[in-house]
C-alpha cells in the first residue's frame, strides 16, 4: 500500500519543544548535572499534580517498582501478584527482592486485571494460607484498573498495593488523579520516550506515607542517609555526614532529566487532551469494523498511552499477523502489547506454562496497538484508518 512518500508512522513518539530543550540546556550550563535542585522540583510538581504527599524520582519505572517493593518489605518467602498483560518489569521487580510472582488473568473488555479473577484467586489463596504480600494492578494503555474494588479486597485479605501507572500519568478515576494514593500504598509512573511525558529514561514512585518515601530515597541512593536520627553512633571526631544503613542501589535521576520532565509536565494536560481527540477519531470509525477496542469505564478518564484493538478473525477472515504485516507494509509501525509475561522463556523456566491465564493469551493472539501520540496529525489518523480497513478487507 505504501506509496514511498508516506513517512513511517510510529506507534508512539515523544513531543519535544524548544522550551524543553532550553530547560535541559540551562541545567547543562549550571553547576549541577547529577541529582541537584531540579530533581526535588520535579518530584514536588508531580506530587502536587497527582495529589500525593511525596514523590521519589528515579532513573526508570523499573527502578521505581523495585524500590517500591523493597520499601513494602517484599523479600524471600513472599509472593507478588500482577497482571500478565504488561511489560516484564511489573513482575521482575518482585524477583529482584527474592520473592515469587503469580499472575491474575485480565478482563476481556478493559484488558486490565480482572477483579472477578482476583477475588476468586484470593479466596483460594486464603484457604491454602498463600495470600500475596503485594498486588500490582497495571493501568494498561492508560486506563486505570478498578482501584476501589482492589481497595475493598485489600482490606478483606490484608495485602499491600502498588499501582503500576507507567502508562497512566494524567489519567483519573473515581474523583481523583492517578497517583493520589487513595487506593494504594505506592504509585509508579514511567517517563520513557513513548510515554505521555518523558525524561528520556526515568520513573517516579509516589506515596502518602513519609516513612515509605524515606525508605525509597535510601534505596535510590545506595542505602545511604544523612538524617541524624537514622544514623548509628559514631566516633566524636567523625566529620562525614552520611551512613549506609541498608543495601541500596544507584537509581538516581539526573538534573537535566528532571528539568526535561518538569518542562514536559507543563504540557501534560495538553498531551492527554490531544490523545483523547485521536481516540475519538479511532472510536468513530472502528465501531463499524470487525475489531474490539478497549472498553472505557464511565468512572475514569484514560491518558490513552496506547490504543489497542483486538482483531476479530472470525468476522473478517484476516488474522492478527496478516493485519499486522499489512499495516507494517503501509509504513505504519503498529506494535503488540503484550506477550503474557509468564510466556517469556525466563518465566517458563520458573514453571509457568501455556493456558495459565486464558483471557490474556486470547488477547495476545488478537491484539494490535495502533499509533497513538500527541503529535499524530488528523491526516495521519485517517491514513491509519484507511489502511486498517484495507487490511481487514472491508
Amino acid at each position: 500500500m505504501s506509496s514511498g512518500l508516506q513517512p513511517m508512522i510510529p506507534y508512539g513518539r515523544q513531543d519535544i519543544s524548544e522550551a524543553d530543550i532550553q530547560a535541559v540546556v540551562d541545567v547543562l550550563r549550571s553547576d549541577w548535572l547529577t541529582q541537584g535542585p531540579a530533581v526535588p522540583r520535579f518530584e514536588q510538581a508531580v506530587a502536587a499534580y497527582a495529589g500525593a504527599k511525596d514523590a521519589v524520582a528515579v532513573n526508570s519505572a523499573t527502578a521505581a517498582l523495585h524500590i517500591a517493593c523493597l520499601a513494602l518489605g517484599v523479600g524471600p518467602g513472599d509472593t507478588v501478584w500482577t497482571s500478565p498483560n504488561t511489560f516484564v518489569a511489573s513482575a521482575n521487580c518482585a524477583l529482584y527482592c527474592g520473592a515469587s510472582v503469580d499472575f491474575v488473568d485480565i478482563d476481556a473488555q478493559t484488558f486490565n486485571m480482572s477483579i472477578g479473577c482476583l477475588e476468586q484467586k484470593l479466596k483460594s489463596a486464603a484457604g491454602s494460607g498463600k495470600l500475596p504480600k503485594v498486588v500490582i494492578p497495571v493501568h494498561f494503555a492508560g486506563q486505570p484498573c478498578d482501584m476501589p474494588a482492589v481497595h475493598r479486597l485489600r482490606h478483606k485479605y490484608g495485602f499491600q498495593v502498588i499501582e503500576d501507572a507507567s502508562h497512566a500519568i494524567g489519567a483519573s478515576g473515581w474523583n481523583s488523579c492517578v497517583g493520589s494514593g487513595l487506593y494504594s500504598d505506592i504509585t509508579v509512573f514511567s517517563f520513557h520516550p513513548v510515554k505521555i511525558i518523558t525524561t528520556g529514561e526515568g520513573g517516579m514512585a509516589l506515596a502518602n506515607d513519609a516513612n515509605l518515601a524515606e525508605r525509597m530515597r535510601q534505596f535510590r541512593t545506595h542505602g545511604i542517609t544523612n538524617r541524624r536520627e537514622l544514623m548509628q553512633s559514631r566516633p566524636v571526631d567523625e566529620i562525614w555526614n552520611y551512613q549506609q544503613i541498608e543495601l541500596g542501589y544507584n537509581y538516581r535521576m539526573t538534573d537535566f532529566q528532571a528539568a526535561l520532565g518538569l518542562s514536559q509536565l507543563r504540557r501534560l494536560d495538553q498531551f492527554v487532551n490531544r490523545r483523547h481527540e485521536i481516540a475519538k477519531m479511532y472510536d468513530h470509525e472502528l465501531r463499524s469494523l470487525p475489531v474490539i477496542s478497549q472498553m472505557q469505564l464511565p468512572q475514569i478518564r484514560s491518558s490513552y498511552h496506547l490504543y489497542p484493538i483486538r482483531i476479530r478473525e472470525s468476522l473478517c477472515g484476516r488474522s492478527q499477523r496478516q493485519v499486522f504485516d499489512f499495516l507494517k507494509a503501509a509504513d505504519i509501525a503498529v506494535n503488540l502489547h503484550y506477550i503474557p509475561v509468564y510466556r517469556q522463556p525466563y518465566y517458563q523456566a520458573l514453571g509457568f506454562s501455556g493456558g495459565y491465564c486464558p483471557e490474556a493469551e486470547l488477547y495476545h493472539r488478537e491484539c494490535i496497538s495502533l499509533p497513538m501520540y500527541s503529535g499524530l496529525s488528523d491526516v495521519q489518523v485517517q491514513y491509519v484508518l484507511t489502511a486498517l480497513k484495507k487490511a481487514l478487507a472491508v
